[in-house]
């Protein structure tokens, strides 16, 4: 009994009547069809699902496996009747140049992808965003000063925190990167002399320059001039860039971290009944008459201006003073408005205005201008001007109010421009910028004031 012809791929197993193996190869050969190296998962066919299904060998793929669509079902019924041997013949070497096609993708991509990891790793040396030339210049002082990185790491402050490793890796780059160098040269050029000048400044000390600081005792208190004859001295020694004042505050660190080369740390005591010594004992041993009495630079220009500043808060602290007995008056109460020393009222609504003199300015006082009668205590006297009037008493008796400021001023209802005057009497109503005040005359003191003046015949 013959079996029934398996059904497959167009490139499996189709014969076409006439067709001879070697014109099938041929053909073959001439629709070449290109394939990729990755699996691409696909639909199964129908004799594939057959095959999956009956559990037949071949059939499930691993990951290592590669899908070719000509192993079927014709591929595991080589051994019966009516299978054709020329098929597998021309399957085997499409099966080999298949897998030659992927060995070779494969070769090329590994080869791109070391050639793209080169790339990445050359602009990862490069690292050109993070080392500023400010950078490059503290680095390039702080290796020629100390001869040692990790005290560049620890002594340099840079734009961005580097560690060790990559201050190795950029010292080596500018040493040995003929790119790196150059750039970082031409943009070092660049800087602006004042960038230059502040990094210079901070260039660490070397140890032949503190051993020339190590000279000057720890007990002595050298002056300006003393460490300035030590660098004219040595001027091979010390970096260009150092001062007299730089070089004395050195000198001033190591002296207080105990760094100079007399100076010697007390162990700790070994034993615990030992005492030791605190900074209240040391104050204690201290004898005040043998310390310096030293001036630092510009502390008399200090005082003198601190004095002035508060000369003045005390000025203005005496002139408001006035204010605040009219603010206490007005909150105590009581009938004390026209007393023997009182001429006249200006009481408002809040505060009562006392005029113990023969002439009183009226208006707005200020930080730095001072008046009699501040109206900014009344209410909003952002509209007065900072002299508004001016109240005046005659020999006569008789009351008189000019008008000074730009705001005219209203008295009982008649407005007082700028330069006029006008009488003012008892239980006069005065308005200025929305502030309403009544004039309150003390009449037995203007009246002993006018017999006072007949007497006297003084001129009216």
């Amino acid at each position: 009994m013959e079996l029934p012809a398996t059904p497959s791929n167009a490139s499996d197993s189709n014969e076409y009547p006439g067709a001879t193996p070697a014109s099938f190869e041929i053909a073959q050969d001439n629709n070449k069809r290109r394939s990729s190296s990755r699996s691409i998962k696909r639909r199964r066919f129908d004799d594939e699902l057959v095959e999956y299904s009956l559990g037949l060998p071949g059939a499930s793929l691993g990951k290592g496996d590669k899908r070719v669509r000509t192993q079927s079902y014709t591929s595991q019924m080589s051994d019966f009747p009516g299978t054709s041997s020329s098929l597998l013949a021309s399957v085997q070497p499409h099966q080999e140049r298949r897998r030659a096609s992927s060995k070779i993708s494969g070769g090329g991509s590994v080869g791109r992808k070391s050639r793209r990891k080169g790339q990445l790793s050359q602009l990862s040396t490069k690292d050109l965003g993070r080392w500023k030339p400010t950078d490059d210049l503290a680095l390039i002082l702080g290796v020629q000063q100390t001869n040692d990185l990790r005290i560049v790491h620890r002594g340099v402050k840079f734009s961005c925190r580097f560690t060790v490793g990559e201050l190795q890796s950029r010292w080596y780059a500018l040493l040995y990167n003929a790119e790196i160098s150059r750039v970082a040269i031409a943009a070092m050029r660049n800087l602006h002399p004042d960038l230059v000048a502040a990094v210079q400044q901070q260039a660490l000390y070397s140890t032949a320059e503190e051993e020339l600081l190590g000279t000057l005792p720890s007990n002595s208190h050298p002056a300006p001039e003393k460490f300035q004859e030590l660098l004219e001295q040595n001027p091979h020694v010390f970096y260009p860039s150092r001062t007299a004042k730089s070089l004395m505050a050195h000198w001033q660190l190591l002296k207080q971290y105990q760094l100079l080369p007399d100076q010697t740390v007390q162990p700790l005591p070994k034993n615990q009944s030992d005492g030791v010594m605190t900074f209240s004992d040391a104050e204690e041993t201290i004898n005040d008459s043998e310390l310096h009495d030293f001036k630092e630079d510009g502390m008399d220009i200090e005082i003198q201006l601190a004095d002035r500043v508060e000369k003045k808060d005390i000025r203005l602290l005496e002139n408001s003073l006035s204010r605040w007995q009219v603010l206490v008056q007005s909150v105590a109460g009581g009938n004390v408005e026209l007393d023997k020393n009182t001429l006249a009222v200006l009481r408002g609504r809040l505060v009562r205005y006392l005029m113990r003199s023969r002439e009183i300015a009226v208006g707005r006082s200020t930080r730095d201008h001072s008046i009699d009668v501040d109206l900014s205590l009344e209410g909003p006297a952002a509209k007065v001007s900072r002299k508004q009037a001016t109240i005046r008493l005659r020999n006569s008796g008789d009351f008189f109010m000019s008008s000074e400021g730009k705001r005219p001023i209203f008295v009982d209802g008649r407005p007082v421009l700028q330069g006029n005057k006008v009488k003012l009497n008892h239980n006069s109503v005065i308005e200025i910028a929305g502030l309403r005040f009544v004039f309150l005359v003390n009449q037995e003191l203007i009246s002993a004031i006018r017999q006072e003046a007949v007497k006297v015949n003084i001129p009216v």
